[in-house]
């Protein structure tokens, strides 16, 4: 099974063109993408296709592929109706609309009167569309609307850019089906999109330069069962730096995310204060006393027997905290996560963390607002184009910039960037980033790969967000909820290891909407 590329609409574009150049006509494509959507809707939606269904087809070559599935609709014996915009149609458009007329398949007015029906197929604009919608565009879409029916999105629904992820007034799709890979919008705009179902409709191979999605299977792959001899001291050693006075609750996620992860040993270095409090409730994690502002001899001792280090949870944000950070990272040759507040402590001088990453990997676990501290000339990119933002981060640091968010985008530099799209609204409290440091760095002390090993961590605290909202809602996730549901991911990961599920043509991937409740 090859990679799931995430496209922008120009390369999407391109991968038309070169498939064509290879032999693989536009019209074959057409076909395979109007039957392949007919087949999803069809084995899903029956009770509603029975009671009819309204293909919007516009003008251009996403319209076409609405006239072939509704000439196959047509072909079942269902009832089916196409609806137009006024004006003239690309020529492969005209091809198919006369195939599907000279069939059988009715054509109204977009003015005139509509039967009752129970489902949009919501084919105007494809791919390429940008900006506001056109004045005839906007009345239909309007029309559509006010139906209040269930609509299936075809690449993606009408008004929304497939690039940027912006909407502009159109329609929302209960859900999306592209072809042979993601587009970035689908991923930016999950509100809008609904469930997402790629299909194979026989491209070409894509361009292994393009963006890819992580996918269960690669996680699964990367996370081996442990062996039947193993000890603690060959599952990794992971050291967690942080914890200043009234923030020990930091660490110690991160310290428990690290033992749920598979981690020998895992060891906290913290003030005081916090030393106290994790010592009373954390009887698994070894605590060493610091004071957060120099490296002491016992911790540099710690620090030399490190496998990975994690540095920021609840660290604080006082004066002197880089040049902590840069002797941490000076006292130690393992590979580094630098969260939260050790990210901050670099804010206005991001240019020096390139001096962390010259011998060593390290990774960078920013969301918006920390990356807006480190990097402000790339902050205005990161709700539409995070890929961009990620690679510029990754460039000027040297790092693995995984940039949180939805999705959550992966960079080495010079590197293919990796997307994540696993999780929900659940993420989005105090305490998640801490936990997915603590996942990350039990994978690299193990001696993981650095893209794969944050990409996993990524993908199994999404996986266990969606396990913990089914328990508790979405609502009242909280990170310990996360991790105690990582069990459960371990376990759904060994199945696909050892067998892994069988897709059903010609579906490629799905990815259903994020739980909201």
């Amino acid at each position: 099974m090859g990679v799931l590329p995430v496209l922008t609409p120009a390369q999407a574009a391109r991968w038309d063109q070169e498939s064509a150049q290879r032999g693989i006509g536009l019209h074959t494509l057409m076909e395979a993408a109007g039957r392949g959507i007919a087949s999803v809707v069809t084995a899903r939606m029956a009770r509603r296709l029975r009671g009819g269904t309204l293909v919007a087809a516009g003008p251009g070559n996403n319209g076409g592929d609405g006239w072939v599935i509704a000439r196959a609709l047509h072909a079942l014996g269902l009832p089916v109706w196409v609806v137009s915009p006024h004006g003239p149609r690309s020529e492969l458009c005209g091809q198919v609309a006369g195939l599907a007329r000279a069939d059988g398949v009715r054509e109204l007015d977009p003015d005139g009167p509509w039967p009752a029906a129970s489902l949009v197929i919501d084919a105007i604009l494809g791919t390429g569309a940008r900006g506001p919608l056109r004045s005839s565009i906007t009345s239909l879409v309007a029309r559509i609307d006010e139906l209040g029916l269930p609509v299936v999105a075809v690449d993606g629904p009408t008004g929304l850019d497939l690039e940027t992820g912006v909407s502009y007034d159109g329609l929302r799709a209960e859900l999306t089906i592209t072809f042979g890979g993601y587009r970035r919008g689908h991923l930016l705009a999950r509100d809008e999109v609904g469930d997402l179902c790629v299909i194979d409709i026989g491209f070409c191979p894509p361009d292994a330069a393009w963006p890819s999605l992580f996918e269960v299977r690669d996680a699964a792959r990367m996370v081996p069962p442990l062996a039947a001899a193993s000890h603690k001291g060959g599952r990794g050693r992971v050291v967690v730096v942080g914890g200043d006075v009234g923030m020990a609750g930091a660490p110690r996620l991160a310290g428990r995310a690290a033992f749920a992860a598979g981690a020998g040993l895992v060891h906290l270095a913290v003030a005081q204060d916090s030393a106290a409090a994790v010592a009373a409730t954390e009887p698994d994690l070894q605590v060493a006393l610091c004071d957060l502002r120099t490296v002491s001899d016992s911790l540099r001792a710690l620090l030399e027997r490190a496998d990975a280090v994690v540095i920021g949870p609840g660290l604080g944000r006082g004066s002197g905290k880089a040049r902590f950070v840069a002797e941490v990272a000076s006292a130690t040759r393992a590979p580094l996560v630098i969260d939260a507040d050790g990210l901050m402590a670099f804010a206005g001088a991001a240019a020096e963390l390139r001096h962390l990453a010259a011998d060593r990997p390290v990774v960078l676990t920013p969301h918006a607002g920390e990356f807006r501290a480190l990097f402000p000339e790339d902050a205005g990119r990161t709700a539409t184009d995070p890929w961009g933002a990620a690679a510029a981060a990754a460039g000027a640091t040297g790092a693995v910039v995984l940039l949180k968010g939805v999705p959550t985008v992966v960079v080495y530099p010079g590197e293919p960037p990796v997307t994540v799209a696993a999780g929900n609204p659940g993420l989005a409290t105090g305490g998640s980033g801490d936990t997915l440091s603590g996942i990350i760095a039990t994978w690299m002390a193990q001696g993981n790969d650095v893209v794969q090993a944050a990409a996993a961590g990524a993908q199994a605290l999404g996986d266990a967000a969606d396990i913990a909202a089914r328990r508790v809602t979405a609502r009242s996730v909280r990170p310990m909820d996360v991790i105690e549901a990582l069990p459960d991911v371990w376990r759904r990961w060994d199945l696909e290891r050892r067998e892994p599920a069988l897709g059903i043509a010609p579906i490629r991937h799905e990815l259903p909407a994020p739980l909201r409740i």
